[in-house]
This record gives structure tokens, C-alpha cells and sequence, in this order.
């Protein structure tokens, strides 16, 4: 037999056999399937920990931001009143310390000028609420019960850094946040 025609042979006998096998199993391998579905596991739970990081970001953006806005209405309160408003320990945002007025200070209901017409709350889950307490002086030894009052201190808390502020309890009062 010529070398030709045998190499001719086994290449047609090579060639139907693929082509029958190929015809027979068109599908994935369960192999290719497990790499695969294993790929995509992998890929979702890398999005899933890079939006709950996002969230707590976005959590501590809007912290900082309240308080920066409730400490902006307190210093219009204190322009208009000569002093900040009463209050020991007060947790801001509840229905009943809803508002911050001329009238009532901190409040559900709001009388004379309103300062801050919905005082927010602490945004869940982490932190803790904002608290208010004021002072008599700037030594914050002795609470104010009766406005106007001459310093204050606003309590916050951050889950991670930002802004410049570490994670953990915050105080805010007329000089700054700290």
C-alpha cells in the first residue's frame, strides 16, 4: 500500500470519528459548567461587599452632613436669640424633637422662626442618634435648662472614616466637629 493513501485513510477515519463525536455532544462539559457558575460566585460576592462598603460611605457622608446642618440652624438660632436652645441629652430627629423653632427650641411643633423645619436622624443601621445637650459656659461642666444658653454639644458616631474625622464617636459644638 502506498504511504500516500494510508496517511489518506487514517486522516478520513480520524476526521469521521471527530466529526460524529462533535455531532453527539454539542453541549457543555459539567467541568466547564461548575468553572463557569464558580467565575460568576466569585464576581457577585465581590459586588455584594463592594456595595455594603458604598452604603456605609454613604451612610457617613449623610452624618456628616446633618450635623453641619443642624450645627448651621443652631448658629441662626443663636443670631436671633442670643443663645442656643435647652436641652440634656436630647436624641434629635424623633417625632417629638422633630423641628428646631424660636418658639420651642427643639420640638414636634414649631412657633416664631423655623430654623430647621425636619431635624434629621441618625441614618440606619450603625451609629448612634444624634444627641444635644446644652451648656451654661464653654466648659460644658454645667447643663443650660433654660435658653437661651451659651454653648452646646452635638454626639454623633461614624462607622469608617470621612472626611477627615476617624471612625467612632464625634462631638460637635461652636467651635468645630471633632
Amino acid at each position: 500500500m502506498d504511504k500516500k493513501f494510508t496517511g489518506f485513510v487514517i486522516y478520513g477515519i480520524i476526521y469521521s470519528y471527530m466529526n460524529k463525536y462533535k455531532q453527539k455532544n454539542k453541549g457543555f462539559t459539567l467541568i466547564e459548567l461548575l468553572v463557569v457558575i464558580s467565575i460568576i460566585g466569585i464576581l457577585s460576592t465581590l459586588a455584594v461587599v463592594s456595595l455594603n462598603n458604598a452604603r456605609v460611605k454613604a451612610r457617613d457622608a449623610k452624618r456628616v452632613s446633618d450635623v453641619k446642618q443642624i450645627q448651621t440652624a443652631l448658629e441662626l438660632y443663636l443670631s436671633d436669640m442670643d443663645g442656643y436652645p435647652a436641652g440634656n441629652n436630647l436624641e434629635l430627629g424623633i417625632a417629638s424633637l422633630s423641628s428646631l423653632s424660636s418658639g420651642n427650641g427643639f420640638g414636634s411643633s414649631s412657633s416664631g422662626t423655623i430654623y430647621m423645619g425636619k431635624v434629621p436622624a441618625n441614618p440606619g443601621p450603625g451609629g448612634t442618634p444624634y444627641r444635644y445637650t446644652s451648656y451654661t459656659n464653654s466648659s460644658a461642666a454645667t447643663v443650660c435648662s433654660v435658653a437661651p444658653c451659651a454653648w452646646y454639644r452635638l454626639t454623633f458616631t461614624l462607622e469608617e472614616q470621612t472626611g477627615g474625622l476617624g471612625i467612632g464617636a464625634h462631638t460637635v459644638d461652636p467651635t468645630g466637629v471633632y
